[in-house]
């Protein structure tokens, strides 16, 4: 069974996250310190991560970080209400997604399960492409590596399917809630901020190399798109 890592230093929150996670078959793994955090995700093989940010030991940044620098599992952070500064930076570290406290247990399984079969349906149609290029920008789909000039940005696995959504669509303009529904799921209860916040991150990475010849470029009042200069 695929196995859930879950973090956070309140018993009660991790009986009931492991009871729900149990329901849906899945195999939960607590920890309650960010060290066993990481010890945990290095002994086992984890589809997901719940991770709060307070955390003793090491905070749930520090360990979302130390986790992004070797592997694109897919991490939710948990957040306290109010603190939209924690949900800017968790997205900003390479989260996917984040659950502001309280919050309800079956809406935390909703954006599991959103997020896995985002996963699945993305690994299936990256088996019918090898690659998509445009001008100076190569998207290797198999490797998930990308490049500009042939020097390699590293981006994380939400950005890396944003640009081959984009990218595969060319000119094609997609609403906040297009991509919310493409890369998040239908059933995701977060808001569009989320997608501004990783085109944020996206255009700041691709832009460490010029590509005067191609843009991520924002449509007024609709959206985002792929835009490249040959084809206006």
């Amino acid at each position: 069974m695929k196995k859930i890592l879950i973090v956070d230093d309140h018993q009660q929150i991790t009986e009931v996250l492991k009871e729900y996670v149990l329901k849906e078959g899945f195999t939960p793994v607590i920890v309650s310190n960010g060290q066993e955090a990481l010890n945990a995700f290095y002994k086992h093989t984890i589809e997901l991560i719940l991770l709060d940010v307070m955390l003793p030991v090491l905070d749930g940044f520090e360990v979302c970080k130390k986790i992004r620098e070797t592997s694109n599992v897919p991490i939710i952070m948990i957040t306290a209400k109010g603190e939209d500064y924690h949900r800017i930076m968790g997205l900003d570290i390479g989260a996917d997604d984040y659950i502001v406290k309280p919050f309800s247990p079956s809406e935390v399984m909703a954006r599991i399960r959103a997020i896995l079969r985002r996963i699945e349906r993305t690994e299936e149609n990256q088996q019918s492409m090898a690659y998509l290029t445009y001008d100076n920008l190569a998207l290797y789909l198999e490797e998930k590596k990308v490049t500009i000039e042939q020097k390699e940005i590293l981006l994380t696995k939400r950005e890396l399917e944003l640009l081959w959504l984009l990218l595969s669509h060319r000119e094609k303009v997609f609403s906040r809630d297009n991509l919310l529904d493409s890369l998040w799921g239908i059933d995701y209860y977060g808001d569009a901020r989320t997608v501004d916040t990783h085109i944020k991150r996206l255009r700041a990475k691709l832009d460490e190399v010029p590509h005067p010849q191609w843009e991520i470029a924002t449509v007024w009042g609709q959206g985002y798109k792929f835009e490249g200069k040959n084809e206006k």
